[in-house]
């Protein structure tokens, strides 16, 4: 009877000690995750790592399939930002580096390789959210540049797909790194394929 008391000596602070404890763990498990891929994983190795009894791991994440989703949801969230300077070319140019940098780190891979068809799974159903959040923020930024009039009405769906499209295949490829001026190319080339259709209709 006297365990929760010895376990937990800084009980006057609801809350304070677990939530160190669960962002110690998530912390550990998307370092482990990015380093050896979603299968790879033990909780033995997440205690280690997070520095807490496994048992503290149990008790937050019974469902080893949560934790791992919970874990990559919150360290894939810079992912999903989209800057808006009022500026659309360079704020699309600042996404798609972006875009890059995260694929290029050992949480996109496992990512990218994680939301292959052949892999589907409910984890990986989980994980989708990630790039659903990206997704949709591109789509809200490029929405409020056709409402200012900095872009002609457009798919923004369509668009986010033309400005993504060649990073992943750059980054994919391996061939060198993806550079500022490969940003800037994609996006000035596309920008004005949709600027001059709207010109000729």
């Amino acid at each position: 009877m006297a365990e929760p008391t010895a376990d937990r000596p800084h009980a006057r602070r609801p809350g304070g000690r677990n939530a160190r404890v669960r962002a110690q763990i998530l912390a550990a498990t998307a370092e482990l995750v990015a380093r050896d891929g979603i299968a790879g994983f033990r909780y033995e190795e997440v205690a280690e790592l997070a520095g807490v009894n496994k048992t503290s791991v149990y008790r937050n994440w019974p469902d080893r399939e949560e934790l791992v989703v919970e874990a990559l949801l919150r360290y894939a969230e810079d992912l999903a930002s989209v800057a808006d300077t009022g500026d659309i070319d360079r704020d699309l140019v600042d996404f798609a580096l972006a875009l890059a940098g995260g694929l290029e780190t050992p949480f996109g891979r496992t990512l990218a390789q994680a939301v292959q068809p052949a892999r589907q799974n409910s984890t990986v159903e989980a994980l989708t959210k990630v790039l659903d959040q990206r997704v949709a923020a591109l789509r809200r930024r490029i929405d409020t540049a056709v409402d200012r009039g900095e872009l002609p009405p457009v798919d923004s769906s369509f668009l986010g797909e033309m400005i993504s499209g060649p990073v992943h295949l750059i980054v994919d490829r391996g061939m060198r790194p993806f550079t500022r001026t490969d940003a800037e190319r994609i996006v000035a080339v596309v920008l004005a394929g949709i600027r001059a259709n709207t010109l000729r209709g």
